[in-house]
């Protein structure tokens, strides 16, 4: 740091307000130090910066603990959206599991009453992670990343689901579709209840049925798509549209269609919400909503880290989604 100092000619303290991002600094001079840090190939001791400062740069994602979080591209985008914002901000990240004996143990509070971690983004949860509440009640920097609780004082930053599901009713009206089933999944998680209230108020605005049968659970999952088409196709044999929750359950849906003799498009619309990578090469290509979860995921790191150095102002942050047209839509057919 002296060396640093020197080349700079700069104070051996200007250097460490510097590598704490110290906003006395000015821009100019920050500019001018990192240069010179670059220049020399000078890497801080974090464990020495953190005994010393008031931050760690440590940020924790508490996932829930479900098989194959890390390999899921819901997750997968999330996280990727979170670890690279982190890492230009010139933080860690620290991966936690939510199984009942960490909770139990109320290790996610030990991880701040500790100094572990400067802040945490919780991803996965709903109205029954009651552990939220304990982010609420002690003030702790947390973020719910894409999903959200009206009732609750906690920050969270999240895709615009009512607006994607707005995008997807219009179309498939637009279509000539009157007779459209809803797969959804959690209907714990206010970002499913979005999806769900804006069905039944479009289908109540148009004039058309919503009662029994014209929805069913998915459990977010490609055989839960599968049961909940089975389930659809006994109670109304003449659905001609399915808007599937996630994109999972939708893969599960069309496949569940084929099965039963259904082609898809021609006799069976189906729209899926996510637009994960491979929904482009399945045959009919699905059309979907385009949730921007990478960029969710880096905008909930950008806000934690400034919840951290002080912000105050309550973070709620809505991205925009858009609906993404492919081939499993189409006109409805005559017996529609």
């Amino acid at each position: 740091m002296r060396e640093v100092a020197q080349q700079a000619s700069v104070s051996v303290a200007t250097v460490s307000m510097v590598l704490n991002d110290n906003p006395r600094i000015s821009k100019a001079t920050q500019i001018k130090v990192r240069r010179i840090i670059d220049k020399l190939g000078y890497r801080p001791n974090r464990l020495a910066q953190s005994l010393s400062s008031q931050y760690t740069r440590v940020l924790a994602v508490l996932l829930p603990p479900l098989r194959h979080a890390f390999s899921d591209p819901y997750f997968g985008e999330l996280l990727s959206g979170i670890c690279d914002r982190a890492d230009r901000l010139g933080h860690k990240v620290m991966l936690e599991s939510a199984k009942p004996d960490f909770l139990r143990e109320r290790k996610h509070m030990e991880l701040f009453e500790r100094r572990f971690v400067d802040g945490m983004f919780c991803l996965g949860v709903n109205d029954r992670h009651h552990f939220v509440k304990d982010f609420a009640a002690a003030g702790f920097p947390m973020v719910c990343v894409n999903n959200y609780f009206p009732d609750l004082k906690l920050d969270y930053v999240v895709a615009d689901y009512r607006s994607g599901a707005e995008q997807v009713m219009n179309v498939l009206l637009q279509l000539g579709h009157k007779k459209i089933a809803l797969i959804n999944g959690a209907p714990e998680a206010q970002t499913a209840r979005d999806v769900f209230e804006v069905f039944s108020a479009r289908m109540l605005d148009a004039g058309l049925e919503t009662g029994q049968g014209w929805t069913a659970d998915g459990r977010f999952t490609e055989e839960g798509g599968a049961a909940a088409t089975d389930e659809i196709i006994q109670r109304h044999p003449d659905v001609t549209a399915i808007f599937a929750g996630n994109d999972k359950m939708a893969l599960g849906a069309m496949h569940r269609l084929v099965e039963l003799g259904r082609s898809v498009p021609g006799d069976v619309s189906v729209v899926g919400f996510d637009d994960i990578q491979q929904m482009a090469f399945v045959n009919p290509s699905l059309t979907t909503v385009h949730l921007p979860l990478y960029e969710v995921g880096a905008r909930a790191c950008e806000l934690l880290v400034q919840r951290v150095r002080g912000k105050t102002e309550k973070i709620s942050e809505r991205l925009a989604t858009h609906l993404v047209l492919r081939d499993s839509t189409s006109i409805v057919s005559g017996r529609g």
